[in-house]
């Protein structure tokens, strides 16, 4: 009964961790830098913000003006490959997930139990794979953020850019998404180590009681 909630639970960890990285594609304000504001001599506050498809300007009257990236080929190429990262970890991700929903124990139908533990290895694996994938999508980015906010402190007309909510939330979920796939490989060792040590005791003790048996017949 154990085994089935901790599986469970990894499903849901997976499953909502998949979903926290999706959401991240569509959200705005992956990088946020703001112009004006208290301390400065300028009156009109504005946010220059960017994600992985836009750039956009808004002013203190919540007027947003954007400007569409381009064609693929146009397109920065860490944004390109931050891209593509989160979507080969979003296809490996929804395979892991739909093995994971024929593995765990409370979808058994009958057959052989090492078959259904090592379809579940094979789905931790995937979203394990899919997760380093998102975390080094999400890193790149930062990377690039850090990047540039450290050249602005050296060239003051450069634009300051911070990180925003997105990147947060990405890497909440792609750890929610290691978790999930470390209880079940968890659970399949757990099942499978305690039958070899059960079985070798066993051997001791029969080789025990046939040993005092001898004894007691001399």
């Amino acid at each position: 009964m154990c085994r089935t909630l901790a599986q469970i639970l990894g499903l849901l960890l997976c499953i909502v961790g998949w979903g926290f990285v999706a959401c991240t594609l569509a959200m705005d304000h992956w990088r946020v830098a703001q112009l004006g504001g208290p301390g400065c001599s300028t009156v009109v506050t504005a946010w220059y913000w960017s994600d992985l498809w836009r750039d956009c300007y808004e002013d203190s009257t919540a007027l947003v003006n954007c400007v569409d990236f381009q064609v693929l080929w146009t397109v920065k190429t860490y944004i390109r490959a931050v891209r593509g990262l989160l979507m080969i970890g979003l296809c490996l991700g929804f395979i892991g997930t739909v093995l994971t929903c024929y593995g765990i124990e409370c979808t058994h139908t009958g057959g052989d139990q090492s078959s259904y533990d090592r379809m579940l290895i094979t789905a931790s694996a995937f979203h394990l794979v899919g997760c380093t994938s998102d975390m080094a999508g999400y890193c790149l980015y930062i990377n690039r953020v850090v990047a540039e906010f450290l050249h602005s402190k050296a060239d003051p007309s450069k634009m300051r850019y911070e990180i925003g909510l997105p990147l947060y939330l990405g890497l909440v979920g792609s750890l929610l998404i290691l978790l999930g796939c470390t209880i079940h490989g968890a659970t399949v060792c757990r099942v499978n180590h305690p039958r070899i040590q059960y079985s070798h005791s066993l051997q001791q003790i029969s080789h025990g009681s046939i040993f005092k048996g001898k004894v007691e017949e001399k």
